[in-house]
């Protein structure tokens, strides 16, 4: 389905504080090579990010052209009336360049921590809906104070304005379906990542928004469809894996037959913004030609009508295509590495990694062969999660803002908890978690790979060699810890250490993923 929106390309943008200059200048970049849009993520608990609403501000006025947005926001601890405010005063300023992404809160601990309110997931999508209908509220300009009444916020006569320059919209973070069908019944768009939702389950979703847009009486059109993206120009095979020519055509793909059409790269690459430059143009060219050449039927007033009022072109009728997005019906997208490193230690030469058997194209496979290389990942994304609750440990530390006893009721509620809670503990547990992870490939998983298919012989062998410098790493981690404790050492030395493994384990995890993945499902060895 081609809903016939406008398409547009942006770029997510991590807000670290530490390299806001870079970060500014990046949103500068965005508008310089023609993009459209620039995004920040917004975490008001995490004091390593610049607060989402004061970096917008900035990059609208240091930029002339290029929207801004959050990507999303976090409601909970951005109480709706006050989000309303600060978003119409921003597009107000910003000549109408503002629109509102915004999410449920979904990091609940670190909400909760924060005197946010502590919810379900359930109570969450209820709070969101009241704020959606809170916020219009307040961007109206006529009307007497607003009285609505609500279990999570409630209002009792709140004056309502300012109004904001343009009609902004309001995309939600979504991706079960009570979120999905709140999308439809009351949202302007929906805004996935591709690392949550890959390409393949795009229809179901879509299929949720849909019907919940039409039983509450709104065209499907009505929702524009955006996508942050994780790709690499260099890669090969997958979603996004490829130079441009492989983009371009698989966004092309996308547009016309699942209705995406805000692209936004997550990237603080600047050569990878200015590839997805290109990656634009060509796409769009694409599909104006594909457009122009289809006869748009089905399309009534009512939906034309419906289109306008949201700002976007009418929408097409569902038409047959032949299939490019995924050759051979391959779908996992291994996770690509960190466009930046922490450290400028390199434990290792990447360029020196062997490559195994290329993806054939006349392939296909099954969901449950499929499964192996998703588990994989999923194995893969549990150590990444708890690596970066390590740096924020660290950072805690250095910061003097966590107690033992803090620290102790933070650590309860992650997956490796430990009931008399020290840094060094936490860690420790982490290092034999991820050496019982290699531990056990090595004995079991690696050699039925290299039974399977000797092509990947050299790969698990490099693997197997990566794990002993990981290993290395680890130790290093261990004995930073111990000089800490001593005093013999400093919370600096630790920092490097932790990034040095940061570097290590994220490059391992990546390499691994981009080679094991499609022979995991093809061989099914898992």
């Amino acid at each position: 389905m081609d809903y016939g929106h406008e398409l547009v390309f942006g770029t997510f943008i991590t807000p670290a504080i530490d390299q806001i200059d870079r970060v500014i200048a990046l949103a500068q970049l965005t508008e310089q090579v023609g993009l459209d849009l620039v995004t920040v993520q917004d975490h008001p608990y995490q004091p390593r990010l610049a607060d989402a609403w004061t970096l917008l501000s900035v990059i609208a006025a240091q930029t002339r052209s290029v929207r801004v947005a959050t990507n999303v926001a976090n409601l909970p601890l951005r109480h709706p009336v006050v989000l309303a405010r600060s978003v119409a005063s921003l597009d107000l300023i910003s000549g109408g360049r503002v629109e509102l992404g915004l999410g449920a809160g979904g990091f609940r601990e670190a909400i909760a921590a924060n005197s946010g309110p502590q919810l379900t997931a359930g109570e969450s999508i209820a709070a969101l809906e009241e704020a959606l209908a809170i916020i219009r509220e307040v961007w109206k300009p006529e009307g007497g104070g607003i009285r609505l009444p609500g279990k999570h916020y409630s209002l009792n006569g709140a004056k309502r304005g300012p109004a904001p320059a343009h009609p902004v919209e309001i995309w939600l973070g979504a991706y079960k379906p009570r979120m999905l069908a709140l999308t439809g019944r009351a949202a302007d768009g929906w805004l996935p990542s591709s690392g949550y939702a890959g390409p393949d389950e795009l229809s179901a979703m879509n299929k949720i928004i849909d019907e919940a847009a039409v039983e509450a009486g709104r065209d499907p059109s009505a929702v524009r469809r955006l996508y942050n993206l994780s790709g690499n120009f260099a890669g090969r095979g997958g979603f996004l894996q490829g130079p441009e020519e492989v983009w371009i055509e698989q966004l092309t793909e996308l547009t016309l037959t699942e209705g995406m059409s805000t692209y936004i790269l997550a990237s603080d690459d600047p050569d990878a913004i200015r590839r997805f430059a290109d990656v634009a143009e060509g796409v769009r060219e694409a599909v104006t030609a594909a457009r122009s050449t289809t006869s748009v039927a089905g399309t009534d007033s009512s939906a034309a009508s419906a289109s306008a009022s949201a700002g976007l072109a009418p929408a097409a009728a569902e038409v047959s295509r032949p299939a490019v997005l995924r050759k051979g019906g391959f779908t996992v997208v291994p996770t690509p590495p960190p466009a930046e490193r922490r450290s400028s230690v390199q434990v290792w030469d990447e360029s020196a990694r062997p490559t195994g058997p290329a993806l054939d194209p006349e392939r296909t496979y099954t969901p449950h062969e499929l499964a192996s290389g998703e588990h994989l990942i999923q194995v893969h994304d549990h150590l990444r999660a708890e690596l970066e609750q390590i740096h924020d440990l660290v950072e805690q530390v250095a910061a003097g803002t966590m107690d033992v006893g803090a620290a102790r009721s933070h650590i309860n509620t992650m997956t490796m908890r430990q009931n008399n809670w020290t840094l060094g503990v936490y860690c420790e547990s982490y290092c034999r978690l991820v050496t019982t992870h290699h531990s056990l490939e090595d004995a079991s998983l690696f050699p039925r790979l290299r039974r399977a298919d000797s092509r990947l012989t050299p790969v698990v062998d490099r693997l197997q060699e990566e794990h002993l410098v990981i290993h290395d790493v680890l130790e290093g981690v261990d004995k930073a810890l111990v000089s800490l404790v001593s005093g013999e050492g400093t919370i600096d030395t630790l920092r490097e250490a932790v990034n040095i493994l940061d570097d290590t384990l994220l490059s391992h995890l990546s390499y691994e993923e981009r080679e094991l993945v499609e022979p995991l499902a093809r061989l099914g060895v898992m």
